[in-house]
């Protein structure tokens, strides 16, 4: 990959918020693959949908696989500076908290799960329109 050029858009999305903001977003999902691969149980526990049987673990493994691959094409949309697919990811990704917080909602969780669910999705709303913001910024100097 080639260094950006001072004033390319590339290296103007670097001064923006919502790039800085869609950082976190990815290294949390990172974080959340490597606990749920080696601890499918205390992971299942923590979203707030624990599991009974081993067997039943499966979904967490699932859950950790689907996870890799969203953490791996923020990580390149990053790397590529791309705020505008940063824009739409995070736009489509409002769906998983909200969705995370019913399914623990629905298996009894305890409200500082739900609460958790529902700040992340305020969050991914939050860094959605500061990509916003900062797409069009970048796109308008161009």
């Amino acid at each position: 990959m080639t260094t950006p050029q001072t004033g390319s858009p590339q290296h103007r999305a670097l001064r923006t918020p919502g790039f800085w903001l869609a950082v976190p977003l990815a290294v949390l999902q990172a974080v959340n693959v490597v606990r749920a691969l080696s601890d499918p149980s205390g992971f299942a526990d923590y979203f707030g949908a624990p599991v009974g049987e081993p067997g039943a673990l499966a979904w967490v493994q699932v859950y950790a696989l689907r996870t890799a691959f969203i953490t791996g094409l923020v990580s390149v949309f990053l790397l590529r500076r791309d705020l505008r697919a940063l824009f739409w990811t995070a736009a489509i990704a409002t769906i998983m908290p909200l969705g995370d917080a019913w399914i623990a909602f629905s298996a009894g969780a305890p409200q500082d799960t739900l609460l958790r669910h529902l700040l992340i999705g305020v969050y991914v709303v939050i860094t959605c329109i500061a990509l916003a913001l900062a797409s069009r910024r970048v796109e308008t100097a161009s």
